[in-house]
């Protein structure tokens, strides 16, 4: 069991970026898929979840960013737009499956100009 983030980088202010979290030894449908992040000497904060039954929970982004789930492509997505400084951090997936947790091993997403 194994979730894998990419897709981060460099991005203007006010720009758009799509990270991935694919899954492998399990279907995502199955688990409980989170997207946390952790900002330059912060603690690590959940950004947003999606849960077996779908349900998109903890939105405290003012709905700039989205998670979508892909269970053909067995990949969750953080659609992140109008992209601000402070959401520059390392970007991690979190997968909830058969009682235990898995880390991948995070994304680094930077917001400068």
């Amino acid at each position: 069991v194994e979730v894998v983030e990419s897709g981060g980088g460099l991005v203007q202010p006010g720009g758009s970026l799509r990270l991935s979290c694919e899954a492998s030894g399990f279907a995502v449908s199955s688990a409980a898929v989170s997207w946390y992040r952790q900002p330059p000497g912060k603690e690590r904060e959940l950004v947003l979840r999606i849960t077996r039954a779908g349900t998109v929970l903890n939105d405290t982004t003012a709905g700039r960013f989205n998670i979508v789930r892909d269970t053909a492509k067995n990949t969750v997505y953080l659609e992140m737009n109008n992209l601000k400084p402070e959401d520059t951090a390392v970007y991690y997936c979190n997968a909830d499956y058969r009682w235990l947790t898995y880390w991948g091993q995070g994304t680094q997403v930077t917001v400068s100009s």
